[in-house]
């Protein structure tokens, strides 16, 4: 597995995950189970705070802000296009 979204820093289900816990992960059918009862799951995202960033300024901040999940490729926000499809070359001068 190399990587997991959402991330628990923004509080995915893997935030939830304390030491201990027994994780299910099965290949063939792509899932990853976290073995830990509903309730109690409900109980650990009640008690959840969100980190304090670790960054104020500068790439670190950006970063933190602006880069999406793995899921949607881990790219800037700032930089996806919106659905538009350009047709045909760019005119050169």
């Amino acid at each position: 597995v190399l990587h997991v979204a959402p991330e628990s820093f923004i509080g995915g289900p893997f935030a939830l995950v304390q030491d201990g816990d027994m994780i299910e992960l099965d290949v063939p059918q792509r899932k990853l189970n976290v073995l830990v009862s509903d309730e109690e799951l409900a109980r650990r995202k009640a008690a959840w705070v969100e980190p304090a960033p670790r960054f104020t300024r500068g790439y670190g901040a950006m970063h933190q802000v602006h880069v999406m999940q793995a899921n949607k490729g881990c790219d800037f926000d700032f930089l996806q296009r919106d659905g538009t499809v350009e047709s045909g070359e760019p005119e050169i001068h």
